[in-house]
């Protein structure tokens, strides 16, 4: 595992003062209409643009790699099977057929052995669950029936920062998801559109897509005052040949590879990983990836990001540090509050350079 983290690194360095009315609470009109800030990591540049200028920093040759997982309907609102108690459980990740972690709440109410059902939209039964296992950070792991109705009788889960009702729920998806299995948005590639993902390719930019299902850690907070005590949970991922080839044609012929958003980043990252060398940087196939990157980490891949603005304390935004150095994020960062930028998932972007 290539994931180094430097012994004494705090997770209070990655804290900053953000004003709740800039975290974004619905989506820019149209997508690509979100601002963007360009920072150069070269001469500490900030510039300060809208997301469909971005073809301006891309060259004939990049690489544009997209995570096309989608968003699955993963919040569950059902009641006891003995008490006919309300319950509400957040399936974070599916382990295997049946088999999910998930959150549940009323935890306290819901341990080993606990059953409940889930019901459609005229009483009748869905799914039916129970506890397996309360595992030691609260999580659950729930055995469920009848997980093929999810799309039936599941929400898709907004983060708990956003308070507005979603008018679309396609405005919680990006244009190019294919593969149903995160329970978060990959949400940097929440500005694209059909027309500018069209016109980035006109110029002669590559594009290649990898499955990586985002799951609870792209909102957990970091709870440790030691970076290096935080445990990162495995995420499913899937990289196909086709993605493979480009990704690895493009790193041997020296051209830039721009991930778009953190979760294509810790994908690629983990699989360089995987390699003791050779022409080869990424391999093909699927598995689980728990990568935690923070500064003082090489990168193999990745030469460039596309992302949003993370919340405080977290994962990615120590990610993000890892490429551009703790001190220029910052500084971005203060003056993305000066300028009143959007943040968080339906905020705005930047793109680091």
């Amino acid at each position: 595992m290539a994931t180094l983290i430097i012994v004494g690194m705090k997770t209070s360095d990655f804290d900053y003062e953000l004003p709740q009315e800039l975290i974004a609470q619905t989506p820019a009109e149209p997508r690509d209409h979100s601002r963007l800030m360009a920072v150069h990591r070269d001469d500490g540049r900030f510039e300060h643009r809208r997301f469909y200028d971005l073809p301006e920093y891309l060259h004939a040759g990049d690489l544009l790699v997209f995570n096309d997982s989608r968003v699955i309907p993963a919040r569950l609102y059902g009641e006891r099977t003995e008490t006919g108690g309300k319950i509400e459980v957040l399936l974070l990740s599916r382990l295997s057929v049946g088999l999910w972690r998930a959150l549940v709440r009323p935890g306290r109410r819901m341990r080993e052995g606990a059953a409940f059902v889930v019901r459609d939209q005229d009483g009748r039964p869905a799914m039916r669950g129970e506890i397996v296992e309360v595992e030691d950070e609260g999580t659950r792991l729930v055995r469920l029936e009848g997980e093929e109705n999810l799309h039936r009788v599941g929400i898709v889960p907004l983060p708990p920062y956003i308070h507005e009702p979603l008018a679309d729920v396609e405005r919680y998806q990006t244009v190019y998801s294919r593969v149903a299995g995160s329970v978060a948005a990959p949400t940097a590639g929440l500005h694209f559109t059909p027309e500018l993902l069209e016109r980035v390719r006109s110029m002669g930019v590559e594009t290649a897509f990898v499955t990586l299902h985002v799951g609870w850690d792209s909102f957990r907070p970091v709870k440790t005052d030691d970076v290096a005590g935080h445990k990162m949970h495995s995420e499913f991922f899937s990289i196909e040949g086709e993605a493979a080839n480009l990704i690895n044609k493009a790193k041997r012929d020296g051209r830039r590879i721009i991930s778009v958003g953190t979760t294509a980043v810790r994908l690629l990252e983990y699989s360089a990983s995987l390699r003791d060398g050779g022409d080869e940087v990424v391999v093909a196939g699927e598995g689980w990836a728990d990568i935690f990157i923070t500064p003082g980490y090489r990168f193999r891949v990745v030469d460039a990001l596309v992302t949003n603005f993370h919340l405080p304390r977290s994962t990615l935004l120590m990610l993000t540090s890892a490429l551009a150095g703790r001190d220029l994020v910052l500084k971005a960062y203060e003056a993305a509050v000066a300028e009143r930028y959007r943040f968080y998932s339906f905020g705005d972007a930047m793109i680091i350079m």
